[in-house]
């Protein structure tokens, strides 16, 4: 994906949750608003009914103006215009609360005219449905001889409770944000590493790959002269400069090849192929390498596939170039291919050093190396299981690695029919 292209998503993404998150928040909000006046609503029905109790059984009339007042938003007053006893007004209180959902604790106080002060003061607590007296320091109102008040003192924290599920789903947006942006910095932050890494793969084996040219080209000039060839040592040291220079061009090619795979897939020439010439072959040419190395093919009838034939001889040179490089005695290979739940499975199984558990997992990533002294020994740059990873994905084959019961291990890749 393209610099630009990748940028105008992650902008596009980050306004379009951060918007997300600001209409959380504008809807919470407005829950809260909803549900103060929800609040204010039935405190206000809940009052002119304990009004109407008051006046049951008695003379009076009910006052012709609503009796309610909001003073502000934890502060009632209710003008009755009639004397009543304390003890009926809590009551009273306690039972239109309870019958319209007003589940919080409140506190009221009474009127008296003959002192001109707000007394008995109590604290009625909702969850112990329980009363106590209280100092409490409410405002006198002017005009008004028989009245009560109400309060609230814990209305604020009472909305935010019954907006729990508002508050959760904010938080959760919140953060999916954040973890969006994380993300983002990590793909950047590897976009990063991963451009770095290639334009130092490619600089690098460019810088290589010219005095390599020069060297070649004078080593084969050298070969060819009488001098050198009538000295045996002369030409011996030629040739393992040819041979040592062959093989450094080869690595560097092989990192070349795996840079620009990365970039884009590698062109797959799909036939049908079949198996065992392909193994005969690619173990004779091992063999005219490794004189003592030894493999069996354990195969009840000739399979055929549909595969790259260039990258499937790559991937089976892979797997005993390593078997043969990571043995410290005779290299034994067998090679069992079978049908399995209508899948043919081939395992290479060695006698090699084995791999620890802890990093059987790593031996198909990029550029990894397990940390060893036969690791030290031999040479290469991590690349040849990872070639034979990602020549498998791109077949959608499966391939995966098992330690054996005894020593080396186990790869097998799983190919659908």
């Amino acid at each position: 994906m393209k610099t630009k292209n990748l940028n105008i998503i992650i902008v596009l993404g980050l306004v379009a949750t951060i918007g997300i998150l600001i209409a959380q928040l504008l809807w919470t909000k407005e829950a809260f608003n909803l549900e103060e006046k929800k609040f204010s609503q039935k405190v206000h029905i809940a009052l002119l009914e304990v009004v109407k109790k008051l006046y049951e059984g008695t003379t009076g009339e009910l006052p012709v103006d609503n009796p309610v007042q909001k003073v502000s938003n934890d502060y009632y007053i209710v003008n009755v215009e009639n004397d009543f006893q304390p003890d009926i007004l809590e009551f009273y209180l306690k039972t239109e609360f309870a019958k319209f959902n007003i589940n919080t604790d409140f506190e009221y106080a009474m009127y008296n005219c003959q002192s001109d002060e707000m007394v008995y003061g109590k604290y009625v607590d909702f969850i112990d449905n329980k009363s106590s007296k209280t100092n409490i320091n409410f405002p006198k109102h002017k005009n008004l001889v028989y009245y009560f008040a109400i309060r609230f003192p814990n209305e604020t924290s009472y909305l935010l409770s019954s907006l729990r599920f508002w508050f959760v789903l904010s938080l959760a947006l919140i953060i999916i944000l954040l973890v969006y942006v994380y993300s983002i910095y990590t793909i950047i932050q590897q976009k990063k590493y991963s451009e770095l890494q290639r334009d130092f793969i490619n600089n690098m084996t460019h810088e290589f790959k010219t005095p390599l040219s020069s060297i070649l080209l004078a080593s084969n000039f050298l070969n060819k002269q009488e001098v050198i060839r009538k000295d045996e040592k002369l030409e011996k040291y030629t040739d393992i400069i040819i041979n040592q220079s062959k093989k450094l061009n080869s690595h560097i090619e092989q990192i070349l090849n795996m840079a620009k795979s990365d970039n884009s897939p590698m062109k797959m020439e799909k036939t049908e192929v079949s198996i065992l010439p392909i193994l005969n072959d690619v173990i004779e040419n091992m063999q005219l390498k490794h004189p003592n190395l030894s493999v069996k093919i354990d195969s009840d009838k000739e399979y055929i596939i549909q595969a790259d034939a260039f990258h499937f001889t790559n991937i089976v040179y892979n797997l005993l170039d390593n078997s043969v490089k990571y043995c410290d005695e005779n290299p034994i290979i067998i090679i069992r291919i079978a049908e399995e739940k209508g899948k043919i499975q081939m395992d290479f199984t060695d006698n090699g050093i084995g791999v620890s558990n802890k990093n059987l997992n790593f031996i198909f990533d990029k550029f990894y190396r397990i940390p060893s002294t036969k690791s030290n020994e031999v040479n290469g740059f991590g690349l040849g299981l990872y070639y034979v990873k990602k020549i498998c994905t791109q077949h959608n084959w499966k391939i995966f690695a098992t330690n054996n019961l005894t020593k080396g291990i186990t790869i097998s890749i799983s190919i659908p029919k």
